[in-house]
């Protein structure tokens, strides 16, 4: 298997201890279902087009400029040389900046995974001692780069005999879960209820391992397309769950019946005081 191309090459560095790495993509789409748009009157592909919004003719790409709208309908043009000619460290070096506690990552910020590895063979002893001072340490390496023309805020750290390089949601990107929570009231919890949906979960134990996940999405859009090549109808849809919780206790137990559990016997309820006279 040909070793994949790197996104970018340049140094990574904390504070005079510095090597060469490179960064490739950790994730593909290829083996995804992927769509053409085709004009339905002669099943032949149409291809995207910029258009003129006021004349409606299209813009061959020679005459395309980006163009930022300082107020409405007024735009400054920024030329290809122009973003060019902005140098930043972050271009060619990855500076660590700080380190942070790994068990303080918020994964709400984790957007797009790279792998880091060391750029040539010098390189691969200094990588080496500052990825397995961070894994005894426990700890993750902030840095930026620059990906594709764009500035980038990254988290950097150990995996395996490499690193793993995660792109990093800007905070304004972040909704605030105040925001969405603040509708929810307080309720207190059963602890019968909670007794037998911990006992649930004890029944389903099993370690993180993607491979066994299943998109079944992915699956069903494969087969109807296999059925639509085929002439045959296409599957019939899942059928919708039922939502209605009656007795949220007896669910739990006929769930935990069916995981082959003991639910714990019912507590008798005692029945409140009454105020003397």
């Amino acid at each position: 298997m040909a070793t994949p191309r790197a996104a970018w090459k340049g140094f990574m560095k904390v504070g005079s201890v510095s090597c060469g790495v490179k960064i490739i993509g950790a994730v593909s789409e290829a083996e995804k279902v992927h769509f053409r748009i085709l004009n339905r009157k002669d099943g032949l592909p149409v291809k995207s087009a910029y258009l003129d919004e006021e004349t409606g003719d299209t813009v061959e790409a020679a005459e395309q400029v980006k163009g930022y709208e300082v107020e409405k309908g007024e735009f400054i043009h920024i030329e290809p040389d122009e973003i060019k000619k902005l140098k930043m460290v972050s271009q060619h070096t990855l500076e660590i900046g700080e380190f942070v506690p790994a068990a303080e990552i918020d994964a709400r910020y984790l957007e797009k995974p790279y792998y880091l590895v060391p750029a040539d063979a010098p390189s691969t002893e200094a990588f080496a001692v500052i990825r397995d001072a961070m894994a005894r340490k426990k700890v993750a390496a902030r840095s930026c780069v620059v990906l594709y023309q764009r500035g980038r805020e990254v988290l950097i750290q150990p995996l395996g005999k490499g690193m793993l390089m995660t792109e990093l949601r800007n905070h304004n990107e972040v909704v605030a879960a105040d925001a969405v929570f603040e509708g929810l009231k307080a309720r207190k919890v059963d602890p019968e209820m909670l007794e037998i949906a911990q006992l649930l979960i004890d029944k389903k134990p099993a370690k993180f391992d993607p491979s066994k996940f299943d998109d079944t999405y992915e699956k069903a859009l494969v087969a109807m397309i296999e059925a639509k090549r085929k002439g045959k109808k296409p599957p019939k849809p899942a059928p919708e769950p039922k939502t209605n919780v009656i007795n949220l206790a007896d669910v739990l137990r006929k769930s935990l019946a069916q995981e082959g559990g003991k639910a714990p016997s019912k507590k008798p309820r005692t029945a409140p005081k009454r105020k003397s006279a």
